[in-house]
């Protein structure tokens, strides 16, 4: 229960996180349009690649999509997927492709937590929730395009792919034949927007993301009622990052 209890102790909420992102963003603006130029931006301009490191938090579910054998059960009469809070830590590689263009990648230790709620029939209270916990390693690579700089302010899009393994899969634990089986690797496709802020010695980056997952991440086990009422489960996760750079 790491996430969750890491989320109640420090009582952070997206509409928190959200807040202070729009109050940096608001600062950060004023500032910049008191030195009305692009003074920082020009000595970041000169270097054709740079690092540094990223901090975020995320939202994650599975997408589950039932199989044939649901309608016919007659012990699940729901299945549901609800959202789990996480955080990432990464390292931010950057590559300049032009004056607009940048190729990134972020190799990133993401902990997520997602759950399956079955809603069992009158018949049978036995059923329980698919809670699964992940430690990922995930290695994005992304494509991103910026706008013309105005006031040491850059607007972004970023679009690319992400591989993630699960490094605390559970499927070769002695419960593992009791549970839903989830592969512990994923493929995602993964588009954002962001902006860049030139500080006189680093970068901020604001940038918020959408992850979906490409392919099945569900095994299927035919002598599993959980797992035979399902044909699909796809990864979905929403990351708001702070990436600082320089």
């Amino acid at each position: 229960m790491y996430c969750t209890d890491g989320w109640n102790l420090f009582n952070i909420s997206f509409k928190k996180v959200a807040f202070l992102l729009l109050f940096i963003c608001a600062f950060t603006q004023v500032e910049a349009q008191k030195a009305k130029g692009n003074y920082n931006f020009l000595s970041f301009e000169q270097k054709p690649y740079y690092f540094g490191i990223t901090l975020g938090i995320n939202n994650s579910t599975f997408r589950v999509f039932r199989s044939d054998n649901f309608i016919s059960n007659d012990s699940i009469r729901i299945i549901e997927d609800v959202r789990g809070p996480g955080f990432n830590l990464g390292i931010v590689s950057n590559l300049k492709i032009g004056d607009y263009f940048d190729f990134r990648f972020l190799p990133t230790l993401s902990f997520t937590e997602k759950t399956i709620e079955y809603t069992p029939t009158e018949n049978n209270s036995r059923l329980r929730t698919r809670q699964l916990e992940q430690v990922l390693v995930q290695m994005p690579f992304h494509v991103r395009y910026k706008s013309a700089p105005f006031n040491d302010v850059r607007l972004f899009v970023v679009a690319g792919v992400k591989f993630d393994f699960d490094v605390a899969n559970e499927n070769r634990t002695r419960q593992a034949n009791e549970l839903v089986k989830i592969a512990a690797s994923d493929f995602s496709g993964e588009v954002g927007v962001g902006m860049q802020i030139f500080f006189p010695y680093f970068i901020f980056s604001p940038e918020i993301k959408i992850s979906q997952g490409l392919g099945n991440s569900l095994i299927y086990d035919p002598l599993l009622l959980e797992s035979s009422v399902l044909e699909r489960v796809l990864s979905r996760t929403f990351t708001l990052s702070f990436h600082f750079e320089g």
